[in-house]
């Protein structure tokens, strides 16, 4: 769509105000709204002023001044506003030099596409998430001093089997069995649906959506793969539908990878595949019908893998999911059909242009621009340098003697861990200036500063059942 195209479309939908989203650092969308009158076709190239030093892991506030661009390829009605809005997604220029913004994510992403296409091996990178995420009906949580807690409910909490709720139905999966059961089991089909619903209206194409394992309401709705940028952007949009949506319902959406002790957490297996015009690049000969170009780019990923999880895995709880059990791939091996390993060959269509890798250490707590460029980035490491991935590996990881487990190398069992990998090995990040080192030094400073340092002071109430009688 073009910019007069988006006038025209705001006219005809008697759009009131324009709400520009973008993205900040860690990962989080942002928004400012302004009347429609304030749209014309020269916004779509001098865009808007706001205060960058306001944002996470932006500007100092002695160069706080930056413009946002909305992109006419993103407009769509926002479905959630009383008054009829238009919402686009915008990138980040610097206003003295007009170049764009080094740290703004989608800046990112697009120069790893750009990159791709340099290189010549292929035209387009297509990526396909599997976010899941939690309904709760209520979160409550607290950090001072003296105290901190948490406590999560839900209508569906295994743990409210024996609640008075005046009557209780019961109807509450056991934990890690809440894959695919049939109302009224599965409590949020309906909530699933209307999500859906807007998702569609709103331009997704969803393949499918169901409950997953855990108990107390964890979901996965399915988008259709496409290209890097746009499957970032549409990943952004599910989020915000699903939290929306449930706000409307009384309730609460959390992206958080491991929110409940004892069951499940929530991943986000990211399919990709690389093409060349209409010529899909993975499909070949070789081993589960993958050509030598997925091979490599398998090698790529297993050796990076512990620097990619610094921004794919990018939160201290996040390393609560990744350990042995409840389905985590920690363990860096690839295979066909087996779920227990870091990268999975799916088979479920003979079909060339199905042809895909999962990588499947990401969770949905990612900023997806920065986590599904790095991946991109160390695939094509691994096509440049023909890394080999060496031998698959097709039995249950969880089944192998401790002796046969030490010689699968494993992901970083920490943030920290995974930062300091990072730093360690991020040049195949520089390449083509996708990464800077400015970002790769801003990311592991932020991440150290804000979440991991904070964590080491604060005492956590299972400390207290384990040492205050010592």
């Amino acid at each position: 769509m073009k910019p007069a195209d988006v006038l025209k479309m705001s006219k005809e939908k008697g759009a009131q105000i324009l709400d520009i989203k973008f993205m900040d650092f860690p990962g989080l969308w942002q928004h400012f709204s302004v009347p429609i009158h304030e749209l014309s076709e020269s916004n779509f190239e001098d865009g808007y002023g706001f205060d960058g030093s306001s944002i996470r892991g932006w500007r100092s506030i002695h160069e706080s001044d930056m413009l946002v661009v909305p992109d006419p390829s993103t407009v769509i009605m926002d479905p959630f506003c009383d008054i009829p809005t238009l919402s686009m997604v915008g990138n980040i220029l610097d206003p003295v030099s007009k170049e764009r913004y080094s740290r703004d994510p989608r800046n990112i992403a697009q120069k790893a596409e750009a990159y791709l296409r340099y290189t010549g091996i292929a035209d387009a990178a297509y990526f396909g998430s599997e976010a899941e995420f939690f309904i709760f009906d209520d979160i409550r949580f607290d950090q001072r001093e003296h105290c901190a807690y948490y406590f999560i409910d839900s209508i569906e909490g295994r743990w409210n089997s024996g609640r008075d709720e005046k009557p209780n139905l019961g109807y509450k999966p056991r934990f890690k069995e809440g894959y695919f059961p049939v109302p009224p089991a599965d409590a949020f089909q309906n909530l699933r649906s209307e999500m859906v619903a807007i998702m569609e209206q709103c331009g997704l194409h969803i393949e499918a959506h169901h409950h997953e394992v855990a108990t107390a309401g964890q979901m996965e709705i399915d988008i259709k793969y496409n290209t890097l940028t746009r499957t970032a952007d549409s990943l952004m949009l599910y989020k915000y539908i699903c939290k929306n949506t449930a706000r409307r319902h009384g309730r609460t959406v959390t992206f958080m990878p491991k929110p409940i002790f004892g069951d499940n957490g929530s991943g986000m297996h990211t399919h990709q595949s690389l093409w060349k015009g209409e010529k899909p690049l993975f499909a070949g000969d070789k081993y589960a019908g993958l050509s030598e170009m997925a091979l490599h780019y398998i090698g790529g990923l297993l050796k990076h893998a512990p620097a990619i999880v610094a921004f794919a895995a990018p939160t201290t709880n996040s390393y609560k999911r990744l350990v042995p059990g409840y389905e985590a791939p920690v363990n860096l091996a690839y295979s066909r059909r087996n779920r227990s390993a870091a990268i999975r060959i799916p088979m479920y269509s003979p079909s060339p242009k199905a042809k895909r890798i999962e990588f499947r250490p990401p969770d949905p707590s990612c900023n997806p621009y920065l986590a599904y460029s790095a991946m991109l980035m160390a695939g094509l490491d691994g096509i440049e340098n023909r890394m080999d991935p060496g031998e698959p590996l097709d039995k249950d990881i969880y089944g192998l003697s401790p002796k046969e487990l030490r010689k699968v190398p494993s992901l970083p069992g920490s943030l920290e861990e995974s930062l300091q990998a990072l730093e360690k090995d991020h040049a195949f990040l520089l390449k083509g200036d996708v990464f800077t080192e400015d970002v790769i030094r801003t990311w592991i400073e932020y991440k150290m500063e804000k979440e991991v340092e904070p964590q080491r002071f604060r005492p956590t109430p299972f400390e207290f059942s384990l040492y205050f009688d010592i």
